[in-house]
């Protein structure tokens, strides 16, 4: 089979065999396969689309291009989760130890950020000494003896993926749905794990804009687990404006460190037990959300979570004192200024896009890989949707490096809110639970 025929088959609509796909992504992955071929199947395959049955065996083939994980020695059923990425999005630091201290482990490869959303990897690194590079023997080890790992992806994971996706962003085939599902699940598939839940965010802080494409990827990506023996769930969730009330990794960490201590904002607390719940019901720990979001509670309640945070920190080499306190440890902006409300009224919508945006200019992300971030600036909202505020009110705060990028932003994010003036719901953190 020469490439080129591979290229001409889908260009004319019809299916690929499991054989043509593993010929071209493996092809492709070797070297041998040149960037303008597969430049070319992408782009075939972003306008003629793949079926169900084609786009799990994309996902299958480039899940076995490098190394995959086999957790079964170590428990019987092991979960994780993934968001489709979104701003102020912490919710792995909460999720994570809370649903791991009830004894169902968590082992998880996490990515860093680019644009507007920020990466996981990139939160915990803010902890001093928190080590996400580990080797497939570390990960395993720790999954082992401590029930939770979170690391970043190693260049052996899925490199078929590491090679179609810097491609996909050149090219204008980024936003192919069933090449979004098969980059997502593939890595997914060769972490290992039985369980999944998938975070899909929607909204204009967020990839997919619409309820119905945020429904069309969350349904694609479960028929594909289902079809590879996984268990599988997603929660469809509102990115309309951040979640919870910091963006920016140090503030993120204090914001999931203070959840886990009890205090922190009810549209993340509420986000997290959904996501864990689920977890849980998935491995059968719990038959129901309700009866799982109740233990999850009384985790959170007795002091469960935030113990394991801790040594969850500890283990993987970060400073377990960020658990009792964050503010101290965490590195600090030099610069922080409170903003007040420009008028009195109701919050009526706050542009997550725009917040992200500010954030990721005042040195938090990163808008090319490979750049050094900030772990200390970054935005605290104390207002959002739904809230009355009275001119003058403390409206959000600026971490910055310097006045200079505090005044630069400052415009930016006021422009995010919108007043109105009459009462205004809050939003609906939850659309929909698969």
């Amino acid at each position: 089979m020469l490439p080129t025929e591979i290229i001409a088959r889908k260009r004319d609509g019809l299916e690929l065999s499991k054989a043509e796909l593993l010929v071209f992504i493996e092809g492709y992955t070797r070297g041998e396969i040149p960037d303008y071929q597969a430049a070319a199947w992408l782009m075939a395959v972003y306008l003629r689309g793949l079926s169900l049955r084609e786009t799990v065996d994309l996902t299958h083939v480039m899940a076995h291009s490098g190394d995959t994980l086999d957790l079964s020695d170590i428990a019987p059923f092991i979960v994780d989760k993934h968001s489709t990425g979104g701003v102020g999005d912490n919710t792995t630091l909460v999720v994570a130890p809370l649903v791991a201290c009830t004894g169902l482990p968590v082992g998880k490869m996490s990515g860093r950020g680019l644009g507007f959303t920020g990466g996981t990897v990139d939160k915990l690194e803010s902890i001093p000494g928190f080590r996400c590079n580990l080797s497939s023997g570390e990960f395993r080890e720790n999954l082992r003896r401590h029930s939770i790992v979170v690391s970043g992806q190693t260049p052996e994971l899925v490199p078929a993926d590491g090679k179609l996706y810097a491609l996909r962003d050149v090219t204008a085939t980024v936003s192919s749905l069933p090449l979004i599902a098969s980059s997502i699940m593939s890595k997914k598939i060769a972490c290992g794990a039985n369980g999944i839940v998938l975070d899909v965010k929607v909204g204009q802080g967020a990839f997919m804009k619409t309820l119905e494409e945020a429904m069309a990827l969350a349904t694609l990506m479960l028929d594909i687990g289902k079809n590879m023996n996984r268990r599988m769930a997603a929660v469809i969730s509102n990115m309309e404006q951040p979640l919870g009330c910091s963006v920016g990794n140090a503030l993120e960490v204090i914001e999931a460190v203070e959840t886990l201590q009890g205090h922190g904002p009810t549209d993340l607390l509420e986000h997290c037990l959904t996501v864990g719940a689920k977890m849980l019901v998935l491995a059968g720990r719990s038959k129901t959300v309700p009866e799982a979001t109740q233990v999850l509670q009384q985790s959170l309640f007795l002091g469960h979570a935030l113990d394991t945070f801790r040594r969850w920190v500890i283990a993987q080499g970060g400073d377990g004192r960020v658990a009792d306190s964050p503010r101290e440890i965490l590195p600090r902006a030099r610069f922080i200024r409170t903003v007040g409300s420009p008028q009195t009224g109701w919050i009526t919508s706050l542009n997550a896009l725009e917040v992200g945006q500010a954030v990721l200019h005042l040195g938090a992300g990163r808008t090319v890989k490979g750049v050094t971030i900030d772990p200390s600036v970054g935005l605290v909202l104390h207002r959002k949707v739904g809230d009355e505020v009275g001119k003058g009110e403390p409206l959000y705060t600026i971490h910055a490096a310097s006045v200079a990028k505090s005044e630069e932003i400052e415009h930016v994010v006021s422009a995010a809110y919108t007043f109105g003036s009459s009462p205004t719901p809050a939003l609906q953190p939850i659309f929909r639970v698969l």
